[in-house]
């Protein structure tokens, strides 16, 4: 693949973004559409579900951050 710079005087930093966004667009259209993602561990909800909530109380404000405490 050949980058020409048509016109302007791009830095060195710049040239290198304007590459990544290239080689990122060039990757993503070589993936198959049908190809199955699978999600982050952080965004699934079931891994916040799956504590129970702690009983209310007079100590219940300490246990509503820390797990297992």
């Amino acid at each position: 693949m050949t980058i020409k710079v048509v016109r302007g005087n791009p830095t060195p930093e710049e040239l290198a973004a304007a590459l990544a966004v290239v080689r990122a667009r060039a990757a993503a259209a070589a993936l198959p559409s049908g190809a199955p993602t699978v999600p982050d561990a952080w965004s699934d909800p079931s891994r916040i579900a799956a504590r129970r909530v702690p009983q209310p109380g007079p100590a219940s404000w300490s246990r509503t951050y820390w797990p297992g405490a």
